[in-house]
């Protein structure tokens, strides 16, 4: 291989190299620092890596559109991945700021492994070959693994850690074998080959049917959907409130990424048959998970199951098997980020110092004491309702039109039911804020890294669902 062709291949993946370049700086960094008071540099450097590997996303869009052998492109599809996962590690960043002195964590490891993940879910939206699919899955889930049990010293924590590791080895060995039948079902491992092999007739449908259906398990457990969710509740409650963040938006934009992929690139001959497979899956995701989240006192658990039946309504837009469907996947991924982000940033703002959760009583009367941080909450409560006109409505707006001009009006209509249900547990906590008596002196906790986090959250919610034109025609195409 010439160098010119070697570079090539290097700058289709330079955001990517330059999060794990960033991570091996900050554990020298880390390594080098002699004073404790020196830990802000570790944080800044962080952020300043994100944002050279997001005008990295920008510098090398299309520019080579495919590089090692057809196993990794830029096109702006991965663009759109990049960002809505820049943007979420971005937030965790600021989010860890005073998060980590107060359970008594160096922040050298945390930022490292950070970066590193972040890296892996990138990787997840330029793959187009099975195989770095699935290295991708692999950086991004080592590094959450260990992210998921990093406040060692809570049970919970640990707890989390270990169910999220033994859950997902066995999900990843699903995902592996499904990529072992495609393989064998379409003679190669790139997508593109795939759909040309099973378009034709060549390939073997056999081994492709068995194929999906594992692959769907893989993924299902990376965006919990029903009945692949079951590690979630725990492990958003027990896992350190900044990961939980990041990890409830770069999850699932990673995974959902390299899932549009394979269904759109790889397998759109086969539509007819997943796409009925995905909508029986979404029925029972949206349901289950709004069903659940009713019951919950736990703002981190009720979270959860919202993340559930969000994973939902994507697979809403993503059953047709439509480039509208993916457009509108992945700008609700982007609205997605702002509004859930930003509720973790409240639960952070107001749980105990070293308890890791926020229990919804905790909130009562928080209008009287916290005025703006009690309207950004409800913003982003109402956001995730799909209340017009902030970003949640659109991009539900967006993703069930996809599905209706698809011909899949009846699963919109599920989906619209769903969003009337989950309006009931979003809106208690708007009444709780506003309308009920504290029952306990609650001190907010300030830093500026949260502070920002809340206000950039806030405002952007509300922008985007004042100009979703103006995002929709920036994420055209994706």
């Amino acid at each position: 291989m010439n160098t010119s062709v070697l570079f090539e291949n290097l700058s289709v993946l330079l955001p990517e190299i330059v999060l794990m370049v960033g991570a091996m700086l900050v554990m020298m960094a880390d390594i080098a620092r002699r004073k404790q008071n020196e830990a802000g540099i570790l944080p800044g450097l962080s952020l300043l890596t994100l944002l050279v590997s997001l005008g990295a996303a920008v510098y090398v869009w299309n520019q080579p559109t495919a590089a090692y052998m057809g196993g990794a492109t830029s096109d702006t599809f991965s663009l759109g991945v990049r960002l809505v996962v820049g943007i979420a590690a971005i937030f965790g960043v600021l989010l860890s700021g005073d998060y980590l002195p107060a359970i008594r964590k160096q922040s050298g490891e945390y930022h490292s492994l950070l970066l590193l993940t972040a890296s892996g879910m990138m990787l997840m939206g330029s793959a187009t070959d099975l195989i770095v699919l699935f290295v991708a899955l692999e950086i991004f889930s080592l590094g959450l693994y260990i992210l998921s049990g990093f406040y060692r010293e809570n049970p919970r924590s640990t707890e989390a850690a270990m169910k999220y590791f033994l859950l997902g080895a066995f999900a990843s060995s699903f995902f592996v074998y499904g990529a072992a039948l495609l393989y064998g079902a379409g003679g190669s491992t790139n997508y593109a080959a795939i759909g040309t092999a099973l378009s034709s007739g060549v390939g073997n449908l056999g081994l492709a049917l068995p194929g999906i259906a594992l692959l769907v398990v893989g993924f299902g457990f990376k965006v919990s959907l029903v009945p692949f969710h079951m590690w979630t509740p725990d492990v958003y409650q027990g896992a350190p409130t900044p990961v939980t963040a990041f990890m409830s938006v770069g999850t699932k934009t990673a995974a959902f990424a390299g899932f549009i992929r394979v269904l759109l690139v790889a397998l759109p001959s086969l539509q007819p048959q997943w796409g009925m497979a995905l909508a029986v899956l979404a029925v029972i995701t949206m349901t289950v998970g709004n069903l659940t989240a009713l019951r919950q006192t736990s703002i981190k658990r009720m979270l959860a199951y919202s993340s559930v039946a969000h994973a939902g309504y994507l697979l809403v837009g993503i059953v047709p098997g439509t480039t509208e469907g993916s457009s509108a996947a992945i700008f609700y991924l982007f609205a997605y980020a702002f509004m859930n982000i930003g509720a973790f940033a409240v639960a952070i703002a107001m749980e105990k110092a070293g308890e890791g959760d926020l229990e919804q009583s905790r909130l009562a009367g928080a209008a009287n004491r916290y005025p703006a941080l009690a309207l950004a909450m409800t913003i982003f409560m109402l956001s995730l309702a799909g209340i017009p006109p902030l970003a949640g409505f659109f991009g539900k707006f967006f993703l069930f039109k996809a599905a209706v001009d698809g011909g899949w009006a009846w699963l919109v209509a599920v989906g619209v039911l769903n969003s009337a249900i989950s309006a009931y547990y979003y809106l208690r906590v708007t009444v709780t804020i506003y309308f009920s008596d504290a029952t306990e002196q609650v001190e907010r906790r300030v830093w500026a890294g949260l502070n920002a986090s809340v206000v950039i959250a806030a405002v952007a919610t509300v922008v985007i669902g004042l100009y979703p034109s103006v995002w929709t025609g920036l994420l055209s195409g994706l």
